[in-house]
């Protein structure tokens, strides 16, 4: 016996497609670059609170010098760069302190992570800056650069008064828009990518189809 209530529930289908495209597109990316979404919220959580940890790096310290310069040296060689992409599978992710040890490598803001937890176990005065593409520790008599300068950052944290202050950076939005390309798109794995481009692809086909559809409907009304 046929259902005459399944022509009713396409069109329903098909207007709640039509209606919630955008809304399915962006669940899509967000399913491809977060399988978990709990990892991103997450990283928003840690990102606020940092999780600085002195006796998760307490036995690193024997082997590190006494110099802050030379530290931040040091750990940067314990601590290869790697894109979080290529650490973690996720194109934005900010771990703790016992993951960016477990992995030994990590981007700016594991490497911050290390070293703001070795100043504060050995008493080194310290400040984390964010700039819109960037994290880095900043202690006393640090040189400057192109990417790590007062004019960049955003936001500041002092870590033995916990003032913090904010302003708006003065940094190009070409080299912004460059840094997360670089972190975005093109570490990001080729079958992720593959996966992504070919989900928007079929959704954008499945609107055009059902576009098309509704177009040639109206003008046999007419």
């Amino acid at each position: 016996m046929q259902d005459n209530r399944e022509p009713g529930r396409r069109s329903t289908a098909k207007r709640v497609f039509r209606r919630y495209f955008p809304l399915f597109v962006i669940l899509w990316i967000l399913f491809v670059l977060y399988p978990n979404p709990l990892s991103f919220f997450i990283s928003i959580h840690r990102s606020a609170n940092l999780g600085v940890d002195p006796a998760a790096v307490e036995f690193m310290l024997v082997d590190l010098p006494s110099e802050p310069a030379a530290i931040e040296s040091a750990v940067r060689q314990r601590i290869p760069y790697g894109y979080d992409w290529t650490v973690y599978g996720m194109p934005w992710y900010f771990p703790s302190i016992e993951q960016v040890l477990e992995q030994e490598r990590g981007d700016c803001k594991a490497r911050a992570l290390v070293l703001a937890s070795v100043f504060e176990a050995k008493g080194i005065p310290y400040i984390i800056n964010w700039s819109p593409m960037h994290v880095w520790v900043e202690y006393e008599d640090r040189k400057e650069n192109l990417t790590e300068n007062p004019q960049v950052k955003f936001y500041q944290r002092d870590a033995q008064t916990g003032e913090t202050q904010f302003q708006v950076p003065q940094i190009g939005v070409g080299q912004v828009a460059d840094s997360a390309r670089q972190g975005f798109w093109t570490a990001m794995p080729v079958a992720r990518r593959a996966l992504l481009i070919s989900g928007l692809v079929a959704l954008i086909a499945a609107r055009v189809i059902l576009f098309t559809g509704r177009r040639r409907e109206r003008l046999s009304v007419a």
